[in-house]
């Protein structure tokens, strides 16, 4: 430990040791170079959505990944009729796992609110749910505001403070009992441009997700009103006041999170958006989701991740919590999660059932 004078005032220490705390340890840059960070999942959709994720060669002779400008682009197919297993889209896993970050998402654009579909930038790890998921965007159909979720093991759950966003589920434990499903802590954004047409609609924006043993906490700022110490890369949570989503109570985070890869994805239909079509305002559209995101391919052409920035942040003071997985050479034959598929989760919000 070390013994610093008592002549330093108490507060100018603390503000000096959160100024220095985070070192940027990942900048997964635009390009090729972004693209080359991450595994693509070829496997079928373990969410049982209509949708055909398809190699990175494949993604980049159809248009579904480019680098335009100084961002890159994430998209699915808006030009044909789509045929089984589904409309073309990607699923993307990084090569290194995380215990512990501070990760920064820079959007210019996020896939719109637009019927049957299900984007997600997310947090997993292997052995599901025992290493934990965190959920930090995402939603289904026309919803017009952000939720992020917890999905764990056993013992662990939230607390009802401390953030601006409203809490739909407060256990985090997958099969809790008095929740659906599988369906996790839940806490939805307030704010309308914090998600689909009114994210893009404000010019985007960032989201901020600082993972420490205290806490999973989620901040969104739009594109007007971004932390200067975020645009300098010295980020410094301590003064970004209240989070949209936090994550802390009765739960040991270290037990239930660690080794995660960050994750895009954008699927259709499937246990969540397809769950809930019948009782959406998208059911006026088509008898099924699944027929609507098969023959309407002109709209999806706003279902698109545009990444200005990815980055990855460490406290300085600790050694690096980052690890490699497994190359993208020998991806296609391994499942992203062993034998384990992405979980299906529901939550209940303004009287209907979500499924994910």
């Amino acid at each position: 430990m070390h013994v610093f004078s008592t002549l330093i005032p108490a507060v100018g220490l603390f503000a000096h040791l959160a100024t220095a705390a985070y070192k940027l340890q990942d900048d997964y840059g635009t390009g090729d170079k972004f693209f080359d960070n991450f595994d693509f999942s070829t496997d079928p959709d373990p969410t049982k959505g209509y949708v055909n994720y398809v190699d990175r060669s494949t993604a980049s002779r159809s248009g579904l990944i480019k680098a335009s400008g100084d961002s890159v682009y994430i998209g699915v197919d808006s030009t044909n009729i789509a045929s089984s297993p589904g409309r073309q889209s990607v699923r993307l896993s990084s090569t290194k796992r995380y215990t512990h970050a501070l990760v920064i998402l820079d959007l210019e654009h996020m896939p719109g609110s637009v019927c049957g579909t299900w984007p997600a930038f997310w947090m997993l790890g292997d052995n599901w749910p025992s290493n934990g998921e965190i959920d930090i965007i995402e939603g289904v159909n026309e919803q017009s505001t952000n939720q992020a979720a917890l999905h764990t093991s056993p013992g662990c759950s939230i607390k009802h403070s401390g953030f601006s966003g409203s809490v739909d589920t407060s256990n985090c434990y997958v099969k809790a009992s008095g929740q659906s499903d599988n369906a996790g802590c839940a806490i939805t954004s307030n704010n309308t441009q914090s998600y689909g047409n009114g994210f893009n609609k404000a010019g985007g924006g960032v989201y901020a997700t600082e993972w420490t043993s205290n806490a999973i906490k989620v901040w969104f700022f739009p594109s007007a009103s971004v932390p200067s110490d975020i645009s300098k890369g010295s980020p410094n949570p301590s003064g970004w006041g209240n989070p949209m989503a936090a994550f802390a109570g009765s739960c040991d985070i270290d037990s239930h999170f660690k080794e995660l890869q960050i994750m895009f994805d954008i699927t259709f239909c499937g246990s969540w958006a397809g769950k809930v079509w019948s009782s959406d305002s998208c059911a006026s559209k088509s008898s099924s989701c699944k027929s609507y995101v098969q023959n309407n391919p002109s709209a999806f052409t706003e279902t698109y991740w545009s990444v200005n920035s990815l980055k990855v942040y460490q406290d300085g003071s600790s050694p690096s919590n980052a690890t490699s997985s497994a190359s993208a050479s020998s991806y296609a034959s391994t499942p992203l999660v062993s034998s384990t598929p992405r979980p299906t989760w529901k939550h209940r919000r303004n009287g209907h059932n979500h499924g994910h």
